[in-house]
């Protein structure tokens, strides 16, 4: 069976450099930092100092009062974005078959606000008095797919619900697995993406206990400085990105905006190392041969790539590596840039921010930059597009989300 055209209609977005479209995007044109000292408790007595939060985050609007002291935050930071995507769509929600719309919706930790909420709690009030004073809300509020489960129940779709935990991979395999369920005709439309809000004492002290964050705390804005010589870890993000993906006729047929058409998705694993990637960027680089085969196009077609690009040492040598190993001199043609550079690490978030960057840079034929790039590296050699967006046609790009674990996934989308 011929798979179905799928493409892109909607977004929604909550990050660290804007909660709608147009901050997020205005953002990124004017190489704005969502990187600032940690707010949300005092980070003194940790090696860094400096985190991309949400700022200004009112889920008022989209949840009751009620409902939001059982959410974790990054299910509500799902809600709103999965509702502004719907929004943006032009979909009628009351006048489509719900049963033909679904929810995939993944995130990397899940609700570690809820279990370290609850854990101290219980510790205060000693295990002695057994689980009286534990929620009975604590495994729904903390569970990674109830981010999939709340938006479903809330929007009223009742197609194809699931969810995806593969790390900083995840939005890339939530929106990628979404694809494959139109492709097949199991929906028409899909809402798809990660959310994440982990930038907790655990969850920031684990990321410096590992030595990945960025130490560099008196200057925030520049701490995040992907392929840069100077890079020295990533900066902890929080957020959701969703698109809403729908098939071809079904978005002509009531005359909807596309910004993109999704036509390929690789997804390998490096069997390799619990955080290191392979050394030699062999399952990067065959996850982008196998989105590139999936989506039908010679290599040369692409134009530009929004990297994984993490600002730590091993990630963006070897992501470099594998570019150059799929594509050989024409690598050195294609437009590599890193959003992380402004948005920080969005974690399972990243792959849904990313691909919203990249399918408007499409829209608009407009690269984003990687910022805070000032001392080449010799292992990072390709056109990172430094410090300024670039006015540039775009045919068709790939997105990279690479996660612990050796999760890899790539989305290709062309210009429609």
């Amino acid at each position: 069976m011929k798979a179905r055209r799928v493409v892109i209609t909607g977004v929604g977005i909550i990050s660290p450099i804007g909660n709608t479209k147009e901050d997020f995007w205005q953002s990124i044109l004017q190489g704005r930092s969502g990187v600032d000292t940690l707010k949300c408790f005092d980070p003194s007595n940790f090696t860094s100092h400096i985190a991309a939060e949400v700022k200004n985050f009112d889920p008022s609007a989209y949840i009751k009062a009620k409902d939001l002291r059982r959410m974790d935050r990054f299910v509500q930071f799902a809600i709103v974005a999965s509702s502004i995507a719907v929004s943006d769509s032009g979909l009628s929600l009351e006048s489509e078959d719900k049963n033909r719309i679904g929810v995939y919706i993944g995130s990397g930790i899940g609700g570690l606000h809820t279990i370290e909420e609850q854990v101290m709690e219980y510790l205060k009030r000693g295990p002695e008095k057994g689980p009286s004073k534990i929620t009975p809300f604590l495994i729904p509020m903390l569970i990674v797919n109830m981010a999939s489960g709340m938006v479903s129940i809330v929007l009223g779709a009742k197609g194809p619900n699931s969810a995806v935990a593969t790390a900083c991979a995840t939005g890339n395999h939530a929106i990628g697995d979404a694809f494959r369920i139109i492709q097949r005709n199991e929906a028409d439309v899909m809402i798809a993406g990660g959310s994440e809000g982990a930038i907790t004492h655990m969850g920031f002290g684990g990321f410096c206990a590992l030595r990945a964050l960025s130490t560099r705390n008196d200057d925030p804005a520049h701490a995040s400085r992907p392929f840069d010589k100077e890079r020295d870890g990533f900066v902890i993000g929080e957020g959701a990105g969703i698109v809403i993906i729908e098939e071809l006729q079904h978005a002509i047929n009531r005359k909807a905006r596309i910004y993109a058409e999704l036509i390929g998705y690789g997804m390998t694993g490096d069997a390799y190392h619990i955080t290191a990637p392979d050394p030699e960027g062999e399952g990067a680089a065959r996850c982008m041969e196998v989105a590139i085969k999936d989506a039908g196009i010679d290599p040369k077609e692409v134009d530009y790539i929004n990297a994984h690009g993490t600002a730590t040492q091993l990630n963006d040598k070897i992501e470099t590596i594998a570019i150059k190993k799929v594509f050989g001199k024409h690598a050195y043609k294609i437009a590599v840039s890193s959003t992380k550079s402004m948005t920080g690490h969005m974690l399972g978030a990243s792959g849904g921010a990313e691909l919203i960057a990249t399918s408007l840079g499409i829209k608009e034929d407009i690269i984003p930059p990687t910022m805070n790039y000032e001392f080449p590296d010799p292992d990072c050699d390709l056109d990172y597009v430094p410090n300024k967006h670039r006015k540039q046609k775009i045919n068709v790009a790939l997105s990279n989300s690479l996660g612990f674990g050796g999760h890899n996934a790539t989305l290709v989308v062309r210009k429609y």
